[in-house]
């Protein structure tokens, strides 16, 4: 069998379909063999007959196999349309020569609707030198049939997919924007996008320079290339948000390890943005095989533990740790195909790291026997496995998930985690096997605890719900129903109703307000908090939890459908806005009294011991210093903090470490199913290595 050069440019498209509501689609082009994705072209924006002039070669081995590409159009935030597909038989083409194609797109659900058509340049050369052409870093060579690599290939690929950098960016400000609203001004908010990556920014009302002051991390690889998409647009309530403008960043221009200041003009419009760019290398985010696992390697564990060492507390602080993900094999998976088989893949997700495993095919029972390794940044993140089942005509449909905070990670131990639903509130069907290890640095991991967390480039568009409003009400409810009745409890000493406690607390508060002084408030909490480590159990609020989130899933199926409903009023659309912040507001109150409950339930005892040492540090501070001392210095800081740091992105330390505090509804979405013997699709009388 011989080895074929094929050379692809993506001239144009005409007259494609109309996806977005302004009547136009932000069209890009995905290409693939054997079912795996090969290229995927730049979004051309509010364009029916996109120009892309891009060129691309690729290594193929069997011309049997058709080239397929899909036209999909891009959705910020939400799941991409689809815009028709077409093949490309590559056993037709004659070799030695461009030849021009116009493919016309088709969709098999609507095979009658005219979708454009897509004009390409196809080269297809015989290759006489296989082995130097495999060494070529632009080319890609396609296997028909997943196999087993050997080690020497297996270190190859590990090492072609780690990130190459990290692309820090501060959006600080924009200056002058074009208005867009008949007040004279614009909303405005930004998009960035490199590769697969994306991120929106807040939205700032009715200004022309608005002050962003946000930062984030982006991932620099060699498929993402070298250049950062930069849209802004402005956010209009019930119709389409109105583009302002676009611009471009060319990270090959930066020098890494250094920080620059940049004024980006936008393009097609007035104006500019203000931006703080660093480029930084990168840490470990890889996928190999079994045969390739740095940590169940003796001498390199021994490195890696050397490198996040006690020692090493203070270099490289973003550098928290290191964990590896061993998936090994599903079990039992929900058949969703017609044929009642399913395509699985796993998709592993740790903040914006998102690696994938290959997809095996017709299988309930796959086994990938892949390992992820990842950098840890925060210690409090969660690892989220999603089992997916793969469609050619259309996006993945949803088989399972399961998240996993990196502190109930045992190191070694393969474990069965039974699947569950989108919402991670119920069992879904399935079982997944996976062994991790995760080693960090005790310190880094305590000082980045109260540092703003690492906000997500992709965050589902909260949806209008009556169930979940009920669900936060009853939730804010119960919090100040236990300030009620604590408060009632107080009362009741007042009123004498017991004369035994009544006199105690008397004597309680006279002695308390004789005696007190500032140190006895951090050391109130500090013995409330050994209180509940020596003396409670976590047992009955767990069960009481778990009984409170219980969902409807033929009431959220239901009003998913509804949601789906288009062709409403548009002053509906100002009602659902301010519904969505009335929910979220409700759900911002109840997470944070939740997990200053939590913290002090030892729910997570990382952060419950790194509260004990921060209130042992500040009893015995406030009874060293006095009290004017310590104001004066935080006075000053607060102060003169914007001084220093013209830049400064404003944090509050004490909101940052409860956010990283499971609220109830997280402690049970991360809760491990136990898994039913009688019902375990898994009787193969297998142990798992302690």
């Amino acid at each position: 069998m011989g080895l074929y050069k094929l050379e692809l440019e993506l001239k144009r498209g005409r007259h494609l379909a109309v996806r977005d509501r302004g009547g136009s689609s932000d069209p890009y082009v995905k290409f693939k063999i054997a079912g795996k994705e090969v290229f995927r072209s730049k979004t051309i924006h509010k364009n029916l007959n996109p120009v892309w002039n891009e060129r691309t070669t690729l290594v193929v081995d069997c011309l049997s196999e058709p080239l397929y590409i899909k036209v999909f159009d891009y959705d910020f935030g939400l799941l991409d349309d689809f815009m028709g597909s077409a093949h490309l038989h590559l056993e037709s083409l004659e070799q030695q020569r461009t030849i021009p194609v116009n493919l016309e797109l088709t969709d098999s659900q609507h095979p009658d609707q005219d979708l454009g058509s897509l004009e390409l340049n196809v080269t297809l050369t015989p290759k006489h030198s296989p082995v130097e052409e495999r060494r070529d870093s632009t080319t890609m060579l396609l296997r028909r049939s997943w196999k087993r690599s050997t080690k020497q290939q297996s270190e190859r690929r590990r090492k072609s997919l780690f990130w190459r950098g990290i692309v820090s960016i501060a959006l600080i400000e924009g200056r002058d924007l074009t208005p867009m609203d008949p007040n004279g001004l614009s909303d405005p908010y930004v998009k960035f996008k490199l590769g697969h990556q994306k991120y929106r920014s807040k939205t700032v009302p009715k200004s022309l320079s608005p002050q962003w002051r946000e930062q984030f991390d982006l991932h620099l690889s060699e498929e993402t290339g070298g250049e950062v998409e930069i849209t802004v647009w402005d956010r209009d309530t019930g119709r389409r948000d109105d583009f302002i403008g676009r611009c471009q960043l060319d990270l090959s221009t930066l020098t890494k390890e250094q920080t620059h200041h940049l004024q980006l003009p936008l393009e097609e419009s007035r104006g500019l943005l203000v931006l703080l760019v660093t480029l930084t290398a990168s840490a470990h985010v890889s996928i190999s095989d079994l045969t390739i696992t740095p940590l169940d390697d003796p001498l390199e564990r021994k490195e890696i533990a050397r490198r996040y060492s006690l020692l090493r507390s203070f270099s490289s602080l973003k550098d928290v740790g290191v964990v590896q993900v061993k998936v090994m094999r599903a079990e039992g998976l929900m058949a969703a195909d017609v044929t009642g088989k399913s395509d699985p893949f796993c998709v592993l997700e740790l903040n914006n790291d998102r690696l994938q495993t290959h997809t095996v095919y017709k299988n309930l029972n796959p086994e990938w026997n892949k390992v992820f390794t990842f950098n840890v940044k925060d210690i409090h993140s969660v690892l989220e496995v999603t089992v997916l089942d793969e469609d050619r005509d259309r996006s993945a449909d949803f088989l399972g998930r399961v998240a996993i905070p990196l502190l109930q990670i045992r190191n070694g131990e393969q474990k069965s985690y039974v699947l569950k639903n989108k919402e991670l509130s119920g069992p879904s069907k399935g079982v997944i096997y996976l062994e991790m290890d995760v080693i960090y640095n005790t310190v880094k991991a305590a000082l980045r605890s109260v540092v703003p967390a690492e906000q997500k480039y992709m965050e589902e568009e909260p949806k209008v719900s009556k169930q979940l409003l009920q669900q936060n009400f009853n939730r804010v409810k119960r919090c100040i129903m236990v300030l009620i009745s604590y408060g009632a409890y107080i009362n009741s000493c007042f009123e004498w109703e017991s004369t035994q406690r009544s006199i105690t607390s008397f004597l309680l508060f006279v002695v308390g307000v004789w005696n007190f002084e500032l140190y006895m408030l951090p050391l109130a909490l500090l013995l409330l908090l050994l209180w509940n480590f020596f003396c409670s159990s976590n047992e009955t609020s767990e069960t009481t939890m778990e009984a409170m989130f219980e969902w409807d899933e033929d009431e959220d199926d239901k009003e998913d459908k509804e949601s789906e409903h288009r062709g409403l009023l548009e002053k509906l659309y100002a009602i659902q806005d301010v519904f969505v912040s009335v929910q979220s507001a409700l759900d911002e109150v109840a997470s944070h009294a939740e997990r200053v409950k939590n913290t002090v339930n030892w729910t997570v005892p990382f952060l419950s011991w790194l509260a004990v040492t921060a209130l042992g540090a500040a009893s015995a501070l406030l009874y060293l210093v006095p009290l004017r001392y310590v104001v004066l210095v935080w006075g000053v800081n607060k102060f003169t903090k914007k001084l220093r740091n013209p830049f400064a992105i404003n944090n509050n330390e004490l909101l940052d470490f409860l956010s990283r505090v499971p609220s109830d509804v997280q402690v049970v979405q991360y809760r491990e199913l136990k898994l039913d013997p009688g019902q375990s699709p898994s009787k193969r009388g297998r142990t798992n290595p302690s």
